[in-house]
Parts: structure tokens; sequence; C-alpha cells
């Protein structure tokens, strides 16, 4: 098979390699594509901890497909099953994945991209964040996860103020329902605009989904009394500082968002495809970029940049 390798830090070559063979447990997936994450990022961009070359189609881990073979012992699965699933090489042809880390398709969705991970981090944010109807909510970063949350917020009836440094992404908000935009780039400026939309009460949700100090802090200072401040973004460059003092006053909750078991992002999964499948979010618009797997690199720079006009890129086999 084809897998796309990272050779070096800014350096992805396409090579043959062994397809895999199924243990007990497992499905062999002949994957039709794979999701870019930022969170490979520091993996391409070199930091010291990382070993070159990495592992065929490694880090890919949004990848959907069918199956192409059943290891002994499984269930429930068949042959030809179009799946999302939760697995750790796809950005190749094939990839290994436990039986229990797939989740079928329904065939309303066949031919659209499903890179579950991404979206079931969405739906574990979304549960996380305890947002009901009447409440504002302030989404910091719009990308792929900030506007699938402001589509959920807007689904439960709360009032959603997107931030963001490109117009393009506060367009994007818009068409997902945002009722509010505020363009990310003065902390006073934005700070006061916030303020006056909620009549000095500031919001009783805020999630910050950038992974960066300045957007930490001002989540932070946007958050009411008793409220929630949810951190989705992946911090990925050091320490971090809060101002406790404040924090303390307010009183309000805090959330990191992020998941480890493997089981909890497949119930994520399992929701979003539940959610696609009945129409309440729609994804696709989201995927604006597309490569061919031999155009990975290209794929992880543009992940890196992120121009405007950009949100997700997936890799295609």
């Amino acid at each position: 098979m084809f897998a796309g390798v990272i050779a070096s830090p800014g350096r992805a070559v396409l090579e043959r390699v062994a397809r895999p063979d199924p243990g007990p447990g497992q499905v062999l997936l002949r994957l039709e594509g794979c999701g870019v994450c930022a969170s490979s990022l520091p993996l391409w961009e070199g930091r010291e901890w990382f070993q070159y070359p990495q592992a065929a189609g490694a880090p890919g881990h949004e990848g959907w497909g069918r199956i192409a073979a059943l290891g002994q012992g499984v269930e429930g699965l068949n042959i030809g099953d179009r799946v999302a699933a939760l697995t750790y090489r796809a950005h190749a042809e094939y990839d290994l994945a436990q039986a229990q880390a797939v989740v079928p398709l329904p065939a309303s969705l066949d031919g659209v991209p499903i890179p579950g991970e991404p979206l079931g981090c969405a739906l574990n944010i979304f549960e996380r964040s305890g947002i009901e109807a009447g409440q504002t909510v302030a989404i910091i970063g719009i990308g792929f996860l900030g506007a699938l949350l402001t589509r959920l917020a807007v689904q439960a009836g709360a009032r959603v103020i997107a931030i963001s440094r490109r117009p393009f992404a506060l367009d994007v908000a818009r068409q997902a329902g945002a009722q509010h935009t505020v363009l990310m780039d003065d902390h006073w400026r934005i700070l006061d605009e916030v303020k006056r939309l909620t009549g000095e009460r500031w919001c009783e949700r805020v999630i910050e989904a950038v992974g960066l100090q300045w957007p930490l802090d001002l989540a932070a200072e946007l958050t009411g009394e008793r409220g929630r401040l949810v951190v989705a973004g992946y911090h990925q460059d050091g320490l971090r500082q809060v101002n406790m003092q404040m924090w303390n006053w307010r009183g309000f909750d805090v959330v990191n968002a992020h998941e480890r078991d493997p089981a909890q992002y497949v119930a994520g999964i399992r929701s979003a495809v539940d959610l696609m499948s009945a129409g309440v979010i729609d994804p696709s618009l989201l995927f604006t970029h597309r490569f061919p797997l031999d155009r990975l690199g290209e794929a992880l720079d543009l992940a890196r940049q992120r121009p405007d006009g950009f949100l997700k890129a997936v890799v295609t086999t």
C-alpha cells in the first residue's frame, strides 16, 4: 500500500509499505480519506522530543472508509461496511482499528467525508459545556471546531457571540447561526463590545478554541460570575499564566474539555453521525481544502498557516 511518511520536520513523502493484517478484535480499513489535525503541527514543525522518520501513516487519526478485512472474533461488522474510526496511522491507503473504535455510517451519508475524531471532539466539548437555552455563549476561534460548536449552541437555543481574527471565519459563524460576530483584533475593544451586548453581565458560557495565551486571557474576562469557561483549544507551546484573582472573584467553573478515553471519543463520533444523519449539523462545507495523499505536506502547511478561506483540509486516497 501507499502511505504518507513524515520523514523530517516539514517534509512528507509517499512510500510503498506492507499492508497490515488485522489481529484478533481488529478490522482492516480501506481508507477513503483522513482529516488533517492541528494537533499534528508540533510533529510537522519538529519539536525536540519527536523522532523521524515517523511510522507510515502517522499521525493520521481522522480516517474513514470501508472495512476490507475482519480479525478473529469481530462481530457485528461486515466487509464492505462504510465506517468512521479512531485509528492512528490513517494518512495511508489502509489502517487498522480496534473493532470497538469503529462507527458504522448510514447510507444517507455516502460520499460525505466523515473525519470522525474531530466531529466527536465537537460533540464531547458541547456536552461538557452544559449550554442551555437562553444563555449567552461566546466562542473564541472559528475554525472547523468553532463553527461546529456555534451550530450546536444555536440549535440548543443559546445566543452566540462568535469571535475570530479572520473576517472569512466570521462569515462562516454567521452562516452557522451566530447572532453576533466580533473581529478578534483589539482586546479592549472586544471587551467593550461584549460588555455592551450582554448588558455588563458577560457570558454564561465561553469556549476558547484557539490554544494560545491571549485567547485564554480573553475568554476568562468574558466569562460572567458563576459561569463556565471551557478550554477547547489545544495548548501546545508551553506554560500558561492565568489571572487567578479575577478567576476567584468571578467564581466561574473551568472545564478542560479534552478527552483521553478512546471510548468517549467513539461515543462522540456516534453522536455526531446521528446529528449529521438527522440534518442537524452539516460539516461538509467546512472541509475547505482537499489533497491527494502525495500532497500531505501541503495540507499540513495550510493547517499551520491558516490563510483566509481555510477551515480544514482532508487528504484522500
